[in-house]
């Protein structure tokens, strides 16, 4: 019998953890050939979630949790899951139940098939603004123009991972951490399966428009020297229609006694070239910065408390 991992990175869901247990049991009951792990992390919660784990594996044999420190992010709480999975797949999904658990024996069949990551794509997306749509279009677009590997478009966390993927991604070990990138740099065999996203079941988003907007960034950067290039390439494109410009002016002040242009237009370049050269910087700047938090070398995360009580099925197949 093989064992499924479902990895549940939470942060606050209290309301929302009952719902996505009997949502899960459903799907499950339904497979009965697999034995399945529900590994939670808690990634620093201050509400009641946690309590309601201890709760859940005191009475369940198959629900298991990693209690990290402090709230480390949804990203790094991940490769804290993949770090403590028994299963020869991972699924992950959000506490949310914005991604249906209904998909599992999908992506389990597909897995049966050989394939080694199956991935859900975003058909449609209820529940969010027309802006953060719009804008999400755009980033994706975006990425995919700078990135050099494949960027999986309308897609998240949401996926089957078979047991060599997640061993890949145990050995990326960043702290500055872009997993969604990390899923196309690792390669293997990849499915792509449909579906419409459902709004939250309960609670609140965690991601605002300013989280949302760093991990654009690290998505970038994690991914693409692009920016840096495109930095020194404009550099260099000013730098010869500034050097044009210089003889140009000089030959008309020598030749026509043209006075050169006066305050105004002088002030508009200055300010033009100092927002360019603070523009680069800043670029510079965020390359820099991840490499000053991975040369510190420090672990990416601390568990405060590790409780399983599932026992892996090492019987033969």
């Amino acid at each position: 019998m093989k064992t499924i991992s479902i990895l549940i990175p939470a942060y606050n869901e209290e309301q929302v953890l009952h719902t996505l247990i009997n949502r899960l049991d459903a799907v499950t009951s339904e497979l009965p050939h697999y034995q399945f792990e529900y590994l939670f992390v808690n990634d620093g919660s201050t509400d009641n979630t946690l309590f309601l784990l201890k709760q859940l594996v005191e009475h369940r044999t198959d629900v298991s949790y990693v209690n990290l420190s402090r709230n480390f992010g949804k990203e790094v709480a991940m490769l804290a899951g993949f770090d403590h999975t028994k299963g020869e797949a991972v699924i992950i999904i959000d506490a949310d139940l914005q991604d249906p658990p209904e998909l599992i024996p999908e992506m389990i069949g597909y897995w049966e098939q050989g394939y080694d990551d199956v991935f859900a794509k975003r058909r449609s997306r209820a529940g969010e603004s027309w802006f953060k749509k719009w804008s999400s279009s755009r980033y994706y677009k975006i990425l995919e123009t700078l990135s050099n590997i494949p960027v999986q478009r309308d897609t998240g966390d949401f996926r089957l991972l078979d047991r060599r993927c997640i061993d890949a991604l145990q050995l990326l070990r960043e702290s500055q951490r872009y997993t969604k990138g990390m899923y196309s740099w690792i390669g293997f065999n990849k499915k792509e399966i449909l579906f419409d996203r459902d709004p939250r079941a309960a609670g609140e988003t965690k991601w605002n428009y300013g989280k949302l907007f760093n991990l654009a960034i690290d998505g970038i950067t994690s991914s693409t020297i692009a920016p840096l290039r495109f930095s020194s390439l404009f550099g260099v494109i000013i730098s010869v229609v500034a050097f044009f410009f210089m003889i140009f002016v000089v030959i008309r002040a020598l030749l026509f006694g043209d006075p050169v242009p006066g305050y105004p237009s002088l002030m508009a370049v200055i300010l033009f070239l100092g927002g360019i050269q603070l523009l680069s910087l800043g670029i510079i700047g965020e390359y820099l910065g991840k490499v000053f938090y991975e040369t510190k070398g420090r672990p990416v995360y601390f568990v405060e408390e590790y409780v399983s009580t599932i026992k892996k099925d090492d019987s033969a197949e």
